[in-house]
């Protein structure tokens, strides 16, 4: 089996970056988008065997109108486009994806964001970690899939049905303790990258989850 890697390519112009949350959410949809797509079925098949590992680039300019021309599929959140591509062999990447910038990557959010909708999954990210938008982009992801893994035909045909939204924040200190022990399923990092392996990144908590609980 190849090892693949799933490519996330987040769009930062100079002039207007996207805000850090819609970034993440972006991010966490096209994962989603391209788990529920059905398309470019033996690479996904080979990927979801292995280790998930999702890799956020950067583009701008020239270089996102290069990306664009890809396979893939691009989701829009308010301020931020995000492209995903079917994953690659981890040592063969296409030319126009090798080169763009892992760095760069460090987006704000100008205003608190609103609290979740009624009934919206939510993917709560660690608040006693630092973590790049990048690399929090594709921690998001891992969260957004283990929540499709765990969730039910009937439960994908409902999130479906809402475009696959999924809302992504920081929990308090005291809510994450609270999930932590929840029985929910939690994201746990590798380590190649800004925080120490095993470390719990995201927990996603969604009502499907609650009712069949899903451990990782």
């Amino acid at each position: 089996m190849t090892e693949r890697v799933l490519p996330l390519v987040v769009r930062i112009e100079r002039a207007d970056p996207p805000e850090r949350t819609d970034a993440l959410e972006a991010a966490a949809t096209a994962v989603l988008r391209i788990l529920d797509s059905g398309e470019w079925t033996e690479a996904v098949a080979e990927w979801q065997g292995d280790r998930i590992r999702k890799v956020v680039r950067r583009a701008r300019g020239s270089e996102w109108r290069r990306v664009l021309a890809l396979p893939g599929i691009t989701v829009t959140v308010r301020s931020a486009e995000v492209r995903v591509h079917p994953p690659v062999p981890l040592d063969d990447w296409p030319r126009d994806l090798a080169r763009l910038q892992v760095s760069g990557t460090e987006l704000t959010d100008p205003a608190p964001p609103p609290e979740p909708g009624e009934g919206e999954p939510v993917l709560w990210v660690n608040p006693h970690l630092e973590m790049t938008a990048g690399k929090a982009m594709a921690q998001a992801g891992h969260g957004a899939q283990l929540a499709w893994w765990g969730a039910g035909e009937a439960a994908r045909a409902a999130w479906r049905g809402r475009g696959l939204a999924v809302a992504v924040r920081t929990a308090s200190p005291g809510t994450w303790a609270a999930l932590e022990g929840g029985g929910l399923p939690v994201v746990r990092d590798a380590g190649f990258t800004e925080i120490e392996p095993g470390s719990a990144t995201v927990i996603a908590d969604a009502s499907w989850l609650r009712q069949d609980v899903f451990e990782v």
